[in-house]
C-alpha cells in the first residue's frame, strides 16, 4: 500500500488533532472540524466513515469521565428511535435535495444559539416525557441518515431539558457514538472501508485520541457557563458551515 503525499498527512493530521480536541471537550462536532480539513486531501467517500471511526473512538475514550452523566431512563427513548431513523434517513435520500435541507438546519441552529445566547434565563421543557425524547431522537437519525446531522437535536433537546454540562454529554456522547457505529457499519456493508480508507485510519485513530485527552482535560476545569457557551458558539459554527456548502 502506497502511503499518501506528505502535505496531505500534515492536513489530515492537523484535522484530525482538532476536532478531537474540541470533541473531548464539548462532546460533538468532530465532523464539523475534520471534513473540513480532510475534504482538501481525500474522497468525501473515504472521509464520511473515516469520521464516524474516529468520532466513535473519540466518545469510547471520554465516556468514563462523564459516565456519571449518563442517565439510562433519559437516554433509551432517544437511542432506540435514533437507530430506527438513520436508516430511513437513508432512503429518504433519493427524495430529499441536500442543499435546502442543509440550508434550513443552517438557518435554524443559528437562530437557535442566538436567541439561546441573549435570553437570561433560557427556557426548560419539562413535558412530553420519554415520547418527546424517542421523538428528538427519532429526527436526529433520519437527519443523520440523510445528511449526517445526527448532532444538533438531541444537542439543543439536551439544553431545552436544562440538564447540566456531564448530563448533556452522557445524552449526546451515547447518542451520536451508536449513530456514529450504524454509519460506520452501513460504509462497511457498501464496501467503502478500502485499503485507503484503513491506511487514514491507522493515522487519525491515533491522532484524534491525542486531541481528544487534551480537550476532555480542559473540560474538567469549565463550569457550565462556560460549557453552555460553548455549545451554542459550536451549534452556530455548525449552522454557518451549513449554510456555506448548501450555497456550492
Amino acid at each position: 500500500m502506497t502511503l499518501p503525499p506528505p502535505g496531505d498527512i500534515a492536513i489530515v493530521v492537523a484535522g484530525a488533532l482538532a476536532a478531537g480536541f474540541v470533541n473531548g471537550l464539548s462532546g460533538t462536532g468532530y465532523a464539523l472540524v475534520a471534513l473540513g480539513f480532510w475534504l482538501q486531501a481525500m474522497s468525501p467517500l473515504t472521509a464520511a466513515p473515516l469520521t464516524a471511526l474516529c468520532g466513535v473512538a473519540g466518545h469510547i475514550q471520554s465516556l468514563p469521565r462523564i459516565w456519571s452523566g449518563v442517565r439510562w431512563s433519559r437516554l433509551w427513548p432517544m437511542l432506540t428511535a435514533g437507530i430506527v431513523g438513520v436508516p430511513l434517513g437513508t432512503l429518504l435520500l433519493d427524495h430529499v435535495r441536500p442543499a435546502p435541507l442543509k440550508m434550513g438546519v443552517g438557518v435554524l441552529l443559528i437562530v437557535y444559539s442566538a436567541w439561546m445566547a441573549f435570553v437570561r434565563r433560557p427556557p426548560i421543557v419539562t413535558g412530553g416525557g420519554r415520547p418527546a425524547d424517542a421523538a428528538v431522537g427519532f429526527i436526529g437519525g433520519v437527519m443523520g441518515g440523510m445528511a449526517s446531522l445526527s448532532g444538533p437535536a438531541p444537542a439543543i433537546w439536551a439544553q431545552l431539558r436544562g440538564f447540566g454540562k456531564d448530563e448533556q454529554r452522557g445524552v449526546n456522547q451515547p447518542y451520536n457514538m451508536s449513530v456514529l457505529f450504524l454509519a460506520l457499519v452501513s460504509a462497511g456493508i457498501a464496501g467503502l472501508l478500502d485499503a485507503t480508507f484503513l491506511i487514514w485510519a491507522a493515522i487519525t485513530v491515533p491522532t484524534t485520541l491525542i486531541g481528544a485527552r487534551i480537550g476532555l482535560a480542559l473540560y474538567g476545569r469549565i463550569n457550565e457557563a462556560q460549557f453552555r457557551r460553548l455549545l451554542l458558539g459550536l451549534l452556530g459554527l455548525s449552522g454557518a458551515t451549513l449554510i456555506l456548502t448548501s450555497l456550492r
